[in-house]
């Protein structure tokens, strides 16, 4: 009986704050015009009680692009020239990924709530193993976490969650133009004293469209004639351009 009570009052502790959400847009169409674009997120925070006395409420937001494997390889200068030495598996990482917080990652969330949420950056990645002859297979994650936090795939936006009267709550995150079509999951924490006390999930659609739709399906479903197209294109342009000069010169 008293495992139950504990029970009942832990799951009605869960649910006293909740998360109501909002987008700015949920759809993000991809043009040939298409230089980025910036998602809006807000929402409030519903309770059944009163705000609860102690620290602050917190607020994490993620935007993760769809997954997928991803090669890594080491290159070392040898005889003068670079090549290609050791290559590790990444066996799941985010095309996109930005975490938002209402204050400094490390004091927001804890390691255990970190690890059971996946919630930072090195946590969304999923690399299982590496060949026995690779010593720093952690290496290779980090080196993959860089270069895409420098094209702006990857971004930890901390202080960047503005939470009013620890009810309202507003931020923005910016996608790149080198976006990967699909459903980029969205995730809104709260926590407190570094917990995770409620979380929502919704989705942001990235879809090609128009021409450049048009141009993706024609090269997956008729590459033939989309490279034929291709070649005709860089022919006739290729004319236009010699034609062009000669008039000019002329």
């Amino acid at each position: 009986m008293r495992w139950l009570l504990a029970f009942l009052l832990i799951a009605n502790v869960s649910v006293a704050e909740e998360v109501v959400l909002g987008l700015s847009q949920d759809e993000v169409a991809i043009t040939t015009q298409f230089d980025g674009s910036e998602i809006l997120i807000f929402g409030a925070v519903k309770r059944e009680e009163a705000i609860p006395e102690g620290p602050p409420l917190q607020v994490i937001v993620t935007v993760a692009g769809p997954s997928e494997p991803v090669t890594v390889r080491r290159k070392e200068k040898r005889f003068g020239i670079w090549v290609n030495t050791d290559a590790v598996e990444v066996d799941r990482a985010p095309s996109f990924y930005a975490v938002a917080t209402s204050g400094l990652l490390r004091e927001v969330l804890s390691n255990v709530e970190d690890l059971r949420n996946k919630i930072s950056v090195p946590r969304a990645i999923r690399s299982v193993g590496a060949p026995m002859s690779i010593n720093d297979a952690g290496s290779f994650t980090e080196a993959l976490i860089r270069i895409r936090r420098a094209n702006q795939l990857y971004q930890l936006l901390e202080n960047q969650v503005v939470v009013d009267d620890q009810t309202l709550f507003r931020t923005s995150i910016r996608l790149p133009a080198a976006l990967t079509e699909g459903a980029y999951r969205t995730r809104i924490f709260l926590t407190r004293k570094g917990k995770v006390i409620s979380q929502y999930e919704t989705s942001i659609d990235v879809r090609k469209v128009g021409l450049e739709r048009w141009l993706f399906t024609l090269s997956r479903e008729m590459p033939l004639i989309y490279g034929l197209m291709s070649l005709a294109i860089a022919i006739a342009a290729g004319w236009g351009a010699s034609a062009a000069f000669r008039l000019i010169r002329n």
